[in-house]
């Protein structure tokens, strides 16, 4: 086997390590995640992230260490505006605390498979037809532009093609059945609302790729790159919900900051053409977009009068298990 290859087998070991420690070690028993744990498990990803850059800058060199931390970055940022989508999944079906943790391990590692599809598609379409890079800008700008102008997300499972078809298949269980995800009763096995919500995870991930990946191949077309960025970016998209979840409502103006993102490498793409944007000085925009983006939220944040104490959404659809 090629060194190459070797080292796709080496990633994908350490990944389902990390993932087996994570369900099998630490998360063995559902619990509720505490926002000490939550930012605990975020330091831990960031700081694997990082690693893992300082490796590729050595070994790699400059251009594509910078590549992997644009690509990271990128990815981080944009998969921010998808918590704020998972929280008001988790709020309509009330999902208890104790089994968020087990819905997003699974529906990550759902969206880790979907993702390395995605990608191999798109370096594979780019490589054969050039101007796909193209169509992929114009995508990214229009995402950009839609999404400055979304007001407040709503979620609306009754329309969700995926939910219709898997129902005519299999019943579904009025309630929760502790963590489980199919329970047989009357010699029948039946999806519970948690699998439902599984679903609706996976199926928000699958849209949110439509973005996220074309938006890390404006950075780089190298799939190794591509594909580490994005999966450091998700593994780490957990522990950063459970952390970011109280707070959210901070970030006033954060999809606009993550709007330009998109707008911004969207313009890159169609740039491709006739002047190709160095990739420092992308990380140095996005970096600086989401910083204007983070420092006018928590401004509006400061200025606003503070509401009486409340309990934070996922607090108030807390309830006991049937």
């Amino acid at each position: 086997m090629t060194p190459q290859l070797w080292i796709w087998i080496g990633f994908g070991a350490f990944v389902l390590a990390m993932l087996a420690l994570d369900l099998g070690v630490f998360h063995r028993r559902s619990h509720t995640v505490g926002i000490k744990e939550a930012l605990t498990w975020s330091g831990v990803w960031i700081a694997l992230a990082l690693l893992f850059n300082a490796g590729v800058w050595h070994w790699r060199g400059h251009d594509k260490g910078l590549e992997f931390i644009t690509g990271y970055l990128v990815e981080l940022s944009l998969s921010v505006d998808n918590l704020f989508v998972f929280l008001l999944i988790f709020a309509h079906f009330k999902v208890p605390l104790q089994y968020q943790h087990k819905v997003l391990f699974w529906g990550i590692l759902g969206a880790l498979l979907m993702r390395a599809v995605f990608i191999a598609a798109g370096v594979t379409l780019m490589e054969t037809f050039h101007w796909i890079i193209y169509v992929f800008g114009a995508v990214l700008v229009v995402s950009g532009l839609k999404m400055s102008f979304e007001k407040d997300k709503e979620v609306h499972p009754e329309n969700n093609p995926v939910l219709k078809l898997f129902r005519r298949f299999l019943p579904v269980t009025a309630e929760y059945h502790g963590g489980n995800f199919f329970v047989r009763r009357e010699n029948l096995w039946r999806a519970t609302p948690l699998f439902i919500v599984l679903l609706m995870l996976e199926t928000t991930d699958l849209v949110f790729a439509v973005d996220s990946v074309p938006a890390v191949l404006a950075i780089t077309t190298d799939p190794f790159i591509v594909y580490t960025s994005n999966v450091f970016a998700i593994l780490g998209l957990r522990s950063m919900f459970f952390a970011l979840a109280g707070v959210m409502n901070r970030f006033a103006y954060l999809h606009y900051g993550l709007a330009a993102v998109l707008v911004f490498v969207g313009a890159k793409m169609l740039l491709a053409g006739f002047y190709k944007i160095p990739t420092l000085a992308s990380l140095l925009v996005i970096v600086g977009l989401l910083a204007v983006a983070v420092a006018a939220s928590l401004l509006h944040a400061a200025r606003r009068p503070r509401p009486a104490e409340t309990a934070s959404p996922m607090q108030a659809n807390q309830y006991a298990e049937p």
